[in-house]
C-alpha cells in the first residue's frame, strides 16, 4: 500500500512538471509570434512611408519674365499633404532617418504649395489714405531702387500667393516724362500692395501730329496681349494719381470708373456720364464694346463715346472718399486742341460702334523699350 501511494505521488509530480514546461513553451511561442507581428507592422509602415516619398506630382512654375507661359518649365514636388496624418514608428534607426526626411520635405512642400493659393480679397497690405504731392522731383533711379521686386518691363506678381487678376495698365503718352516719373513713383507700391499680377505699358505716339488718346489705348490693349494673357485692362492718364490704395486697380463684373473724385473738379464727379481719367474693363467687356473709337483726334469727346458704348452695361464706381485722386497741373499739350467734331461724333456712337474700334485698328510699332519700371511702345497712329 505504501509503495502504491508513493508511485502515485511521483506520477502526479511528473505530470505537473510536464504541464508547467508545456505552458512555458507555449508562452515562448506566443511571445515570438507577437514580436514577429510587430516587425511586420513596422516594416509595413516603412514601406508605406517609402510609397509616400515616391509619390510625385508636377506643378507648372509661374511664367518667366518675358510674360510667356512655358509648360515645360516645371518643378516636381512631393504629394505629402495627402498623407499628413500618417505617423511612422521611431524604434529603428532607418525609420527615424526616414521620418526626418519626410518632415523636411513636408515643410518645403507646404511653402511651395501655399505660393499657389489665391491672394485674399481685399489685400491685407492696404494702408488707406495716402499723401500725394508733386513739389519734390522724382528720379527713375529712385523709383527703381524702391521697387526691387519688379521683373523688368514694369512686370510684377506677388510671391506669397496667386493674384486674383492679371492686369495690364495702359498709359496713352507723349512728352510727359516728368508726369510719368510721379505716376511710377506712386503707383508701383500701390499696385504691389493690392497684390496684382500686373504690367505697365506706356504707349507713346510718334511724331508731332494731332494726339489720339483713344487709339493709343486700343493699341495698348493689343500690344499687351502679345506679351501675356491679361484678363483686365486699366486705362490711366499719366497725370492722375489715386489718393487711397483701397481703390483697387482691377476689374469688376461691370466696367469700372476709378477716378471719380478728382481735385480738379473739387472732388466731385463733373457729370454722371463722365468716364475719363482712369477706368478698368475686363477683356470680355472691352471686346463687347469693340474697344474704343479710333477717330477722335485732339482733345475731348472720346470719354463720352466710350461711355455711350457701354449703354447695355452698368458703370460701377468706388465711393467718393476712396475714389479721391490728384491731378498734376499742366498746360494743355500742343497739337492737342479741342476736337471740333467731337459733339457730332458722340451723337453717332451707336452707328459707328461696330465699325470703329479694336476691330478696325491699324497702326505701326516704331520701337519697343524695356525699362525695369515700364514697357514703352512707340507707335505710328497715322494722321487725321
Amino acid at each position: 500500500m505504501l509503495d502504491s501511494s508513493l508511485n502515485f505521488r511521483l506520477r502526479k509530480k511528473g505530470w505537473t512538471v510536464v504541464v508547467v514546461l508545456g505552458v512555458i513553451n507555449l508562452l515562448v511561442v506566443l511571445f515570438n509570434l507577437m514580436g514577429y507581428s510587430n516587425g511586420l507592422s513596422a516594416n509595413k509602415q516603412i514601406k508605406t512611408q517609402t510609397r509616400i516619398e515616391t509619390a510625385f506630382i508636377t506643378v507648372p512654375l509661374p511664367p518667366q519674365d518675358n510674360g510667356q507661359h512655358d509648360l515645360n518649365n516645371s518643378v516636381v514636388i512631393l504629394r505629402t499633404p495627402k498623407f499628413k496624418d500618417i505617423h511612422l514608428p521611431n524604434a529603428a534607426t532607418t525609420t527615424t532617418t526616414t521620418t526626418t526626411t519626410t518632415t523636411t520635405n513636408t515643410t518645403s512642400t507646404t511653402t511651395l504649395w501655399n505660393k499657389f493659393e489665391k491672394c485674399p480679397d481685399p489685400s491685407p497690405h492696404l494702408v488707406g489714405p495716402l499723401r500725394v504731392e508733386f513739389s519734390t522731383p522724382v528720379s527713375l533711379d529712385t523709383v527703381r531702387k524702391e521697387n526691387p521686386g519688379l521683373q523688368g518691363g514694369g512686370r510684377y506678381k506677388p510671391q506669397d500667393c496667386a493674384a486674383l487678376q492679371k492686369v495690364a495698365l495702359i498709359i496713352p503718352f507723349r512728352h510727359r516724362d516728368d508726369h510719368l516719373k510721379f505716376w511710377l513713383y506712386y503707383l508701383h507700391p500701390i499696385l504691389q500692395r493690392q497684390q496684382l499680377d500686373y504690367g505697365v505699358y506706356v504707349i507713346n505716339q510718334d511724331g508731332d501730329d494731332t494726339f489720339n488718346r483713344a487709339k493709343l489705348m486700343n493699341i495698348g490693349y493689343a500690344e499687351a496681349l502679345k506679351e501675356y494673357d491679361y484678363d483686365c485692362f486699366v486705362f490711366s492718364d499719366v497725370d492722375i494719381i489715386p489718393m487711397d490704395d483701397r481703390n483697387p486697380y482691377k476689374c469688376f463684373s461691370q466696367p469700372r470708373h476709378l477716378s471719380v473724385s478728382m481735385d480738379k473738379f473739387g472732388f466731385k464727379l463733373p457729370y454722371n456720364q463722365y468716364f475719363g481719367g482712369v477706368s478698368a474693363l475686363s477683356k470680355e467687356q472691352f471686346l463687347e464694346i469693340n474697344g474704343f473709337p479710333n477717330n477722335y483726334w485732339g482733345w475731348g469727346g472720346e470719354d463720352d463715346d466710350i461711355f455711350n458704348r457701354q449703354d447695355r452695361m452698368s458703370i460701377s464706381r468706388p465711393d467718393g472718399e476712396v475714389g479721391k485722386c490728384r491731378m498734376i497741373r499742366h498746360e494743355r499739350d500742343k497739337l492737342n486742341d479741342p476736337n471740333p467734331q467731337r459733339f457730332d461724333r458722340i451723337q453717332r456712337t451707336r452707328l459707328t460702334i461696330n465699325t470703329d474700334g479694336i476691330s478696325s485698328l491699324k497702326y505701326k510699332v516704331v520701337k519697343v523699350e524695356k525699362d525695369a519700371l515700364f514697357t514703352k511702345i512707340t507707335v505710328d497712329v497715322g494722321k487725321p
